[in-house]
């Protein structure tokens, strides 16, 4: 049976490696007609809200694409 670290180990690893890439890599910036539609369609009241948005949603995927990639190079290079 998997203890409660092992559990929370996964996500809170595909948080700190989002973080990290985060501050490293740039979140996309949409265009106007784009940012101007998405607003109209999940009813965001200003622009800040949407970019927050827009971060969170770069900072979850980021991490979990390199989570992945990282987990594949353990498993598969890790064991000598």
């Amino acid at each position: 049976m998997k203890s409660t670290f092992e559990n929370w180990l996964a996500p809170m690893s595909i948080l700190l490696l989002g973080f990290l890439s985060a501050l490293l890599l740039p979140a996309p910036s949409p265009g106007p007609q784009f940012t101007a539609r998405m607003m109209s369609l999940f009813h965001f009241s200003d622009l800040n809200q949407f970019y927050t948005f827009v971060l969170c949603l770069w900072f979850l995927l980021l991490g979990t694409i390199e989570f992945f990639v990282l987990r594949f190079l353990w498993r598969r290079f890790g064991k000598i």
